[in-house]
Parts: C-alpha cells; sequence; structure tokens
C-alpha cells in the first residue's frame, strides 16, 4: 500500500495531465483565433469620405498605436500556434519544470506585449472618439464612424486574446508538479494510516 501511495505522489493523475494539456491547446488555439481577428479587422480597416470638398481618408497606418496593435496580435498570433507543438512534446515526454518555466516566461511576455498594445490603442481610440478640449485635438468619429467601429472591434478582440493569455499564464504557472518522493523512499507509517 505504501509503494501504491508512493507512485501517486511521484505522477500526478493522467486524467489531470490530460485535462492541463488539452486546456492548454484550446485556449491557445482560442488565442489565436483572437490575435488573427483583431489584427485582420484593423489591417482591413481604411476608410475614405468627402467632407466639405476635402477628401479625408482614414487608415489604421496613419497611428503609431494602431500599427503596434496590428503588430502585437500578429506576433501573439504566431507564438500561440508556434507555442503549440511544444506544449503537446514537454507533456508526452514529461519535461522537467525548466521546460514548462521557459514556455510560462514566453507567455507572459506576449500577454505584457498585448497589455501595452492594446492600452495605447484604447488610448488613441477614445481620443479619436472624443478628442481633447484642452490640446485642441477634435474628436474624428462623428465623420468616419465605420473607420472607428471596426477599430473598436479590433480593440475588443484583442483585449479578448490578453483575457485568455492571462488564461494560459495561470495555467502555465499552476502545471501539475510531481511530488518530491521518490519511488524507493518509503512513505511514513503515519502518512499511510492518516489516509
Amino acid at each position: 500500500m505504501a509503494t501504491n501511495l508512493a507512485k501517486m505522489e511521484l505522477n500526478p493523475p493522467q486524467k489531470t495531465k490530460r485535462l492541463f494539456v488539452l486546456s492548454q491547446v484550446l485556449i491557445r488555439l482560442a488565442a489565436f483565433g483572437a490575435s488573427l481577428a483583431a489584427a485582420l479587422i484593423m489591417v482591413t480597416n481604411k476608410e475614405r469620405k468627402t467632407i466639405y470638398g476635402f477628401e479625408m481618408v482614414a487608415k489604421y497606418t496613419y497611428s503609431s498605436a494602431f500599427r503596434f496593435l496590428v503588430g502585437a496580435n500578429i506576433a501573439a498570433c504566431a507564438y500561440s500556434l508556434v507555442s503549440l507543438p511544444f506544449v503537446l512534446m514537454f507533456s508526452a515526454k514529461g519535461s522537467g519544470q525548466r521546460c514548462f518555466f521557459c514556455l510560462f516566461l514566453l507567455d507572459l511576455m506576449v500577454m505584457g506585449l498585448l497589455t501595452a498594445a492594446s492600452s495605447a490603442a484604447t488610448a488613441i481610440g477614445l481620443m479619436g472618439k472624443y478628442g481633447n478640449s484642452h490640446t485642441g485635438w477634435a474628436e474624428i468619429c462623428s465623420y468616419v464612424g465605420h473607420y472607428c467601429d471596426k477599430a473598436t472591434h479590433s480593440v475588443v478582440c484583442s483585449y479578448a486574446a490578453l483575457i485568455l493569455f492571462f488564461f494560459i499564464t495561470v495555467l502555465s504557472a499552476t502545471k501539475p508538479k510531481p511530488s518530491p518522493v521518490h519511488k524507493d523512499t518509503a512513505v511514513p507509517v503515519s502518512l499511510v494510516f492518516s489516509v
């Protein structure tokens, strides 16, 4: 009985391991979709209007914050796709904590990148929607409403990807860890009877 208890403590149950891998894969695929949607919506965002005889063009490339949003979401999209085989490989091999810690650090960096990009795009989007009377910046969304709506949808998708990467980071940090008990080590009698 003591050896069975020691084996259970050494290896987490297979069901927990499978659930961990499945949730990692599903959340990474969802993050891939959200970041891809955010990038595609913003890249295709362009509106041309004639106002008082002047042609006004609104494109995402005119704003450094929106370009940063596109770049960050493309990076997050690529990373979430590239990291999938590593999650499967590390889990199948039963890799040590170092491999998963490296994956955790990369997940954390991508989450930070998405936080910065989404925040910058939100700030510029609010400036476009409401303007700033103190600095004399006029709002533009009353003129190019379709452009502002698509930018809002892109930022919302980017925040969705950010939330998914937050869950990925938490999941990576709480990976099922094997117990430090070795196979050859006997379990104390008091531990056996306390169960």
